[in-house]
């Protein structure tokens, strides 16, 4: 087989790598070196954790988890799940030490709220009963569920 076939993934020769500017041939024809993948923000992978432990913890006890991280314009949904015929929206706290649970002040229950109608609308889910939850998940991944943890508000 000849250096130019394919030889399926993994096997044959590999493309050479791509020439730095400074080297005395210059880059390739068309090619620049790619920049380093850039590092994940700690935090965001610590919250990332965190929602996995919230998730597998909802399941364990008879949470149906529906949807994660639901993006919108206004913010973020960390976790939706079903508790019988009950939307839950879920906000997970993760923290290495304290303040998980009074991190959702009045704003962000506002914003909340907001979210929670935009996704109830969206589903086509407006007549269902529905809740906010919020789960504290620890550094060791021990999590504390707060049902009912606050009513949808709009105020800012």
């Amino acid at each position: 087989m000849s250096d130019n076939e394919h030889q399926g993934p993994g096997r044959g020769r590999r493309a050479p790598a791509p020439r730095s500017p400074g080297s005395p041939h210059g880059p390739a024809a068309g090619q620049e070196r790619a920049a380093p993948a850039p590092r994940e923000d700690p935090r965001h992978l610590l919250g990332r954790r965190g929602e996995d432990a919230a998730a597998e913890y909802l399941r364990r006890v008879g949470f149906e988890v529906v949807a994660r991280n639901v993006r919108m314009p206004i913010g973020e949904l960390d976790l939706v799940a079903l508790d019988g015929d009950v939307v839950v929206f879920v906000e997970v706290k993760a923290r290495k030490r304290g303040g998980a649970l009074e991190a959702v002040d009045a704003r962000k229950q506002a914003r909340l709220s907001r979210l929670a109608l935009a996704f109830l609308a969206r589903a086509g889910w407006l007549e269902r009963e529905a809740r906010f939850d919020v789960v504290a998940v620890d550094a060791d991944g021990a999590c504390t569920h707060v049902a009912n943890a606050f009513d949808c508000t709009f105020a800012s």
